[in-house]
């Protein structure tokens, strides 16, 4: 008898979302502990970073088709890793021809998921409408916002640096083998299963941050080189 075979479909909003237990180790484990024991093959893994709110996702496309060439079922640590949107969740348990499970309700009803859809959205609305009040609220006793903000936003720029900095040697080696466009070093890097700093598979657009990262430096110092010496008009001797 063939044993069950799934397709692991992980969604993470930001690269720091561990600490909230929707981090990508979280869910993995969420999962892996669900199956542990059984006779089954996770035989594909697909990360998503993403917000909730948003449709166009590529990564749980590439799922769903996997899953309908193959007959595999989907599995999420919890439902809203699928969506936070009612209508968005309950159309691709309708009409996708993809069976899910979710971890945290695996024998869940459709009538019980369709419920605890609404009742997700609903509660995603009120947090963010509760959140625009109290920053509202916040603004007018005179508290500066936006602090944390760049603050996240200097570790992000310095956590890019680094990932760039460890996969330069990687990158070099791509580029002496052939691969000079940047669709090329897309293909090489998801080939060889090195994964992006959000731990998802490789675009064009972050293989293109990546190599401004890497060669920024280079360029400006050959720019530096090349720039011709320019003097005043007035300086020119009569």
């Amino acid at each position: 008898m063939k044993a069950p075979e799934f397709i692991g479909y992980y969604r993470v909003s930001t690269v720091r979302q561990g600490v909230s237990g929707l981090g990508l180790d979280a869910q993995k484990k969420s999962i892996a502990d669900y199956l542990n024991g059984g006779h089954w093959k996770i035989i594909a893994e697909f990360v998503e970073v993403e917000s909730g709110k948003r449709n166009d996702r590529p990564e749980l496309q590439r799922a769903l088709a996997l899953a309908k060439q193959t007959g595999a079922t989907v599995i999420l640590a919890k439902m809203d890793r699928l969506g936070r949107r009612a209508s968005y969740v309950l159309n691709l348990l309708d009409n996708s021809g993809v069976r899910f499970v979710f971890v945290e309700m695996p024998h869940a009803s459709k009538l019980e998921i369709g419920i605890r859809a609404v009742v997700a959205e609903e509660e995603g609305r009120a947090i963010s409408e509760r959140t625009k009040v109290a920053l509202a609220a916040a603004k007018r006793r005179g508290v500066k916002l936006g602090t944390y903000g760049r603050e996240l936003a200097r570790q992000n720029k310095a956590a890019a640096a680094e990932h760039a900095r460890k996969l330069a040697p990687t990158v070099a080696e791509i580029r002496a083998s052939g691969a000079q466009s940047v669709r090329a070093v897309v293909e090489e890097l998801n080939r060889r299963g090195i994964p992006s700093a959000r731990g998802a598979r490789w675009h064009v657009p972050a293989v293109f941050r990546l190599l401004h990262l890497i060669d920024g430096p280079r360029r400006r110092r050959r720019a530096k080189r090349a720039r011709p010496v320019s003097r005043k008009l007035s300086a020119l001797p009569a």
